[in-house]
């Protein structure tokens, strides 16, 4: 048994311990004989919904610090959190940080840090807490850039030497259901894998107007969804999801090529800054296995979020937790998240109150490589092998360490107001 099998086998007996209780906001241990200190890097809508999965993850959790690269914007959440955890949130007014250099000030506060900002941002803060002996959550993706990638690879291994915790927001490898499935899946219920199609499409989401007098770098900051130096584009940032779960599928396996192609074709206020609102991925596995992998942001079309995997014997619809074909099954678990953004907390804080470190450091280089792949095959037109990204020193500019508060943003808007993106066919990246 590997590494990663391990590391599941361990979590499925963890998980089945845990998942009845969690609804409850109960842990599976009492408060040990202090606090976790628990900081907040990027305080939007996930960072406040990691702070809450954290919280409900046992009463000796405290929120202790929070920074976002507006201060409003903290306060908010700070209200909004007291509000549900009244016992659990210590944030006083010199624990709020602000600006490009705020993560500093949270790690040194913190025992332990999500990190839920700009992924641009991710590797940067993921090696500092680790470098400071921290444990982190790492919010999806964890890399916009082969660059990045290699970071976070560098961090993980660094983790593990120091005996700290790293947790991925992948949160569907922490899904009951999906565990459940996938057991049949690598079982050979649908028999082989031949094909898998990974699809999420959706309408555009998190949309910030810029403010009177904001000065360019904030408000992209601030809308950093929309802009493909700080967030990746859709592919990392979205479609990271279901390329995991392929991977996983297919035993944690990695593409040995791929091609795709995607663009603007709706997207057109300057609120949508420099992103594609499509998006089409073919990824090629060994044994010839193809996984077919599409995302949209277009208001008014058809919608859809699925994982299906296709094998010799039967098809797997992952996300609804069916099996059809020669044999017919389906989870008696309900199809819906079941926890899993509560779970992945659970584990995190269970490893830190016992010592046992947690590190989920192989899945999560894997896949956001993976998906980083893909995004740049869309951009560029070309067909990218996974040696060459690999070994790719490839990043968008500039790198995270030389972003500072008084900074030039490296896009600007062109004299309609919008921002340009990058032209398949001739836009040159590696």
């Amino acid at each position: 048994m590997n590494h990663e099998q391990k590391q599941g086998a361990s979590r499925r007996t963890f998980l089945a311990s845990s998942a009845a209780w969690l609804p409850a906001g109960l842990s599976l241990h009492a408060a040990g004989s202090g606090a976790i200190r628990v900081g907040v890097i990027g305080c939007g809508g996930r960072g406040e919904a990691a702070a809450m999965n954290a919280m409900r993850a046992g009463k000796d959790v405290r929120i202790v610090a929070l920074a976002d690269i507006l201060r409003d914007r903290c306060e908010e959440k700070r209200t909004s959190l007291k509000l549900k955890f009244p016992d659990q949130v210590d944030v006083p007014d010199d624990r709020i940080f602000t600006g490009f250099q705020a993560y500093r000030h949270v790690i040194e506060a913190s025992d332990a840090v999500i990190i839920a900002n700009a992924a641009k941002f991710h590797p940067l803060h993921l090696k500092a807490a680790v470098e400071a002996g921290k444990h982190a959550f790492v919010e999806k993706p964890h890399a916009i850039d082969p660059a990045g990638i290699r970071m976070v690879e560098e961090a993980c291994r660094l983790a593990r030497q120091k005996r700290l915790c790293v947790v991925s927001g992948l949160q569907s490898r922490y899904h009951p259901g999906y565990i459940e499935t996938m057991e049949k899946v690598h079982a050979g219920l649908i028999g082989e894998i031949v094909a898998i199609q990974e699809t999420w499409l959706r309408p555009p989401y998190v949309i910030r107007q810029r403010r009177p007098r904001q000065k360019e770098l904030e408000f992209q900051a601030a809308n950093q969804y929309h802009f493909h130096w700080l967030s990746g584009d859709d592919v990392p940032q979205t479609l990271i999801h279901n390329l995991d779960r392929s991977s996983w599928a297919l035993g944690n396996a990695a593409p040995l090529r791929c091609w795709g192609m995607g663009g603007r074709s709706t997207l057109k206020g300057e609120e949508f800054g420099s992103v594609f609102d499509h998006h089409a991925v073919v990824y090629e596995f060994p044994r010839g296995v193809r996984v077919y992998a599409f995302c949209r942001t277009i208001d008014n079309c058809y919608n859809e979020n699925s994982s299906l995997i296709f094998g010799a014997k039967g098809r797997c619809d992952l996300l609804n937790l069916r099996i059809t074909g020669q044999t017919n099954w389906s989870s008696a678990q309900p199809p819906s998240k079941n926890n899993a953004y509560d779970l992945e907390h659970v584990a995190l804080f269970e490893a830190i109150r016992s010592g046992k470190p947690l590190n989920n450091g192989d899945y999560m280089v894997r896949s956001t490589r993976i998906a980083v792949m893909g995004q740049l095959a869309c951009y560029t037109g070309q067909a990218l092998t996974w040696e060459r990204v690999e070994q790719s020193n490839f990043y968008y500019p500039p790198r995270p360490e030389e972003v500072h508060d008084n900074s030039e943003p490296p896009v600007w808007p062109q004299p309609d107001g919008t921002y340009p993106v990058f032209t398949p066919g001739i836009s040159r990246l590696l």
